[in-house]
């Protein structure tokens, strides 16, 4: 009995020691804006060659830039997106975790021939975006503008990587 007893004073002064906080208030901390950083220029392209649209892009080609990506990103203009560049061509997925924006997702093959989309993916949605085909490249755009500019499966990107 007196065991159980000092055993639970023990639990018990833990729990209340363990409870307490500090009369300090910690600071917020305070992160810096991700902004956006010209790396490239791309053009979408008809299959005729007609051009569709040219933006600006941020060019995401290792590992931690393709897994990070646009997350923390407040807004994006609509002339400008991110392009991720992979080595080969495979099936892809993408999902909107720490992504605050709606992105247009569109998916390219090995020869910049646009093969799937994913519109209008939401923010913070942690469901698989999958590509469907297999892609090397993938644009992310805001939402919408897949079916402003009238992008389909069938079109092209270029791109050039600026200084």
């Amino acid at each position: 009995m007196i065991r159980k007893c000092i055993i639970l004073s023990a639990i018990l002064t833990i729990s209340f020691l363990s409870s307490c906080k500090d009369d300090e208030t910690e600071a917020p901390i305070e992160t810096e804006e991700i902004t956006f950083t010209k790396e490239g220029e791309a053009t979408l392209l008809k299959p005729n060659g007609d051009t569709i649209q040219q933006i600006d892009i941020e060019i995401a080609d290792n590992s931690y830039e393709r897994q990070t990506g646009l997350m923390y990103r407040e807004s994006m203009e609509d002339n400008r997106g991110m392009l991720f560049i992979y080595d080969n061509e495979a099936p892809r997925a993408f999902y909107m975790k720490n992504t605050y924006i709606p992105l247009d997702i569109i998916y390219f093959a090995a020869d910049s021939t646009a093969v799937s989309f994913q519109k209008n993916a939401q923010p913070q949605d942690e469901t698989s975006l999958p590509s469907g085909e297999p892609a090397q490249f993938v644009l992310e755009l805001n939402a919408g503008l897949a079916d402003d500019w009238n992008i389909e499966v069938g079109d092209k990107i270029d791109f050039e990587r600026v200084d």
